[in-house]
């Protein structure tokens, strides 16, 4: 079982017991805005979520982490690795995506899960690439695109909801020359 762990955080697997904290940051309209077609997910739909990140770490040896703050054991949301499907034109490809209940944003951790989440790309799983995956117009994501040294390679419209995404890369070699920030990074 791998974990994570930053300076605030703890990077890890799902546990039954994450569906509905989970479930709640699925559930809040403003925290799925940007996601597909901005539709919020019931305690069900987060359950198979769930199971299929599971999937995915088995299949694939990464996925999505479950993001526990160190200091109360409070689920914050998720941040991790998974197979961008969704968007055949940029696979084959490992995308890094995070996603965390509103009462955690502006702090700066969802950057610290996923500097996490890249080195271990990078150097636990040996991954060359990876890309991250936004909506136009989601800025904070971007900003944390940005913060990890990502830069955009194209803009398209994800197939299943008609909405304009913004494609960014990074590259193993991009990180090794410095263009990372060092873990612990505030926001």
């Amino acid at each position: 079982m791998v974990t994570l762990e930053t300076p605030r955080l703890i990077l890890r697997r799902w546990r039954e017991e994450d569906v509905a904290p989970m479930a709640a940051v699925n559930a809040d309209p403003e925290v799925m805005r940007w996601i597909r077609d901005g539709s919020v997910r019931d305690e069900r739909q987060t359950r198979d979520g769930i199971r299929a990140w599971e999937e995915e770490w088995e299949s694939h040896g990464f996925g999505l982490f479950a993001v526990e703050i160190r200091s109360t054991g409070e689920l914050a949301g998720f941040t991790g690795l998974s197979v961008p499907h969704f968007l055949p034109e940029v696979l084959p490809a490992v995308e890094i995506g995070w996603r965390l209940g509103r009462s955690h944003w502006g702090r700066g951790l969802a950057t610290e899960a996923a500097v996490a989440a890249v080195r271990f790309a990078f150097e636990e799983r040996g991954l060359e690439r990876i890309v991250s995956i936004a909506q136009v117009g989601n800025e904070a994501s971007e900003r944390i695109m940005t913060k990890l040294g990502m830069r955009p390679v194209r803009e398209t419209v994800h197939p299943t909801c008609g909405r304009r995404v913004r494609v960014f890369e990074l590259s193993s070699e991009q990180e090794t020359r410095g263009g990372f920030p060092a873990l612990g990074t505030d926001g």
